[in-house]
């Protein structure tokens, strides 16, 4: 490969590494154009390319082989490449999960982005933040049996036991010198937009449905499942919103300061339209 391409595997745009793509070749190659490019594809629309850039065109199947033929990728690009592009047009939550972990799947992607799979792992299942939580308690043993046991919805040891893995590989559970036990830590898990958007999706996806299997699983005693259906302005909406904030602030304060945790607790707390904006609106 010409040294001016840029890397694909640096990427998890295919977007943003055409339009990359594009300015290199721009500056190296004589006379480059979205014509030349379009061409080069074997299209008939000289400017369909520029609309893929922009992101007002998807590419088909068809279009990424000759995509990938125009630019001159080899196998294992190409198919990184369709990767990047499935995952990025994917119409469903599941596809975009699957195209994700296909792309995750590449070690050369993992090295050239610094990307750590933490963010994505810890917030895709619901066990992991569960199990963090579960550290503090007085009775807690670090047995993935005992542990798996101990949820509710339960898990298998073998998950209960890549949990504890990771959550000492983030640093977020530690252990303790002196007494030799595990305690939960302060470190942080970060990645890039892409992947902590799709990863939290996965974390409040997870937590729903939790919710939900609650009212067959907890007794009525132990939960408290309630809602509100009401029509306001956006301004009320966004003074909500900040009460919320402020509320999660004192819920977190509260629980920090209980000195005798034993059970571990997911509350949710969600605003969301039941109706259309008046200007219209896209998920993002």
């Amino acid at each position: 490969m010409s040294r001016w391409k840029p890397d694909i595997y640096s990427y998890l745009s295919y977007r943003l590494y055409l339009r990359d793509y594009y300015q290199a070749a721009k500056e190296h190659v004589e006379g480059f154009s979205y014509r030349y490019l379009s061409k080069q594809a074997g299209f008939s629309s000289t400017n369909f390319l520029k609309l893929v850039m922009d992101g007002q065109r998807n590419l088909g199947e068809e279009s990424i082989d000759r995509v990938c033929r125009a630019l001159e990728l080899k196998a294992g690009q190409a198919r990184f490449f369709a990767d990047l592009v499935a995952f990025e047009q994917a119409g469903d939550h599941r596809s975009k999960n699957e195209a994700f972990e296909r792309v995750m799947a590449s070690r050369r992607f993992r090295e050239a982005r610094f990307i750590d799979q933490g963010m994505y792992q810890y917030l895709s299942h619901w066990y992991y933040p569960a199990i963090r939580e579960m550290v503090a308690r007085a009775d807690f043993r670090e047995d993935p049996v005992w542990i798996a046991g101990q949820l509710l919805p339960a898990i298998t040891p073998h998950q209960a036991g890549q949990a504890l893995e990771l959550l000492q590989r983030l640093g977020l559970v530690v252990r303790d010198e002196a007494s030799g036990r595990l305690l939960r830590g302060e470190a942080g898990v970060s990645a890039g937009h892409e992947v902590a958007t799709l990863a939290a999706r996965n974390f409040h996806r997870q937590m729903l449905e939790r919710a939900s299997e609650s009212m067959l699983l907890v007794p009525r005693e132990r939960r408290d499942l309630s809602a509100l259906t009401v029509c306001i302005s956006p301004e009320t909406a966004q003074e909500l919103k900040e009460e919320i904030h402020q509320l999660r602030e004192r819920m977190m304060e509260r629980c920090d300061r209980d000195e005798a945790p034993s059970e571990v607790y997911q509350i949710n707390i969600q605003l969301f339209p039941l109706t259309v904006s008046a200007e219209g609106e896209e998920v993002s």
